[in-house]
């Protein structure tokens, strides 16, 4: 357990940028940089979609056989080469399901930047806590409570009406919920143990 606990101490200065600030900016650097980043995402998203769109829309190309007697030319269509993730029906018109990817992909953004706060201030009170600082105990208070910020919103869109946005945010981000969960008990072990 020490040695997971040293090798994270390690890495943690590389892993978060924020944690020299003050914690209320830190918040808002957080939020800004997931907002940042959703956009670049989706930007790149569109940039793939567009670039296999304009490989499936290229002209016809308009050619003479060479060994014909035919003098009239061979239309052929432009080969079928699609993007490995983009498949010609998910170019079309949008589904039923697109609808669902929009709500699954909202829930994925509030919960993800909630998570990324929790997880800032899990490894700030970790720092803390082995230091054993004075703020070691409030900085575990925080992480708490952000924790149980990110259970909430996961808990409300696991228990929504829709049962597909459930699933797919179940699938996307339980198992790091848990993982946050368990490092804030063992961290509040450490903690009772080190009194």
């Amino acid at each position: 357990m020490t040695a997971i606990l040293e090798t994270r101490r390690k890495h943690s200065s590389s892993r978060r940028p924020f944690a020299s600030l003050p914690r209320r900016c830190r918040r808002q650097g957080i939020a800004v940089f997931f907002r940042l980043y959703t956009i670049t995402t989706n930007i790149m998203q569109r940039a793939v979609l567009l670039r296999t769109l304009r490989a499936a829309t290229s002209s016809i190309i308009v050619s003479r056989p060479i060994f014909s007697t035919s003098t009239h030319p061979v239309i052929r269509q432009p080969s079928k080469r699609w993007a490995s993730h983009a498949s010609p029906s998910s170019i079309h018109a949008p589904t039923i399901g697109s609808s669902n990817k929009t709500a699954v992909e909202e829930k994925m953004e509030e919960i993800t930047e909630i998570y990324a706060t929790a997880q800032d201030e899990f490894e700030i009170a970790m720092e803390e806590t082995e230091k054993m600082s004075v703020y070691a105990e409030e900085d575990r208070k925080a992480a708490r409570e952000e924790l149980t910020r990110v259970q909430e919103a996961y808990k409300a869109a696991v228990e929504g009406e829709d049962r597909d946005v459930a699933e797919e945010v179940k699938r996307r981000v339980g198992q790091r919920i848990r993982e946050l969960e368990q490092g804030v008990n063992a961290m509040e072990e450490l903690a009772i143990n080190q009194d």
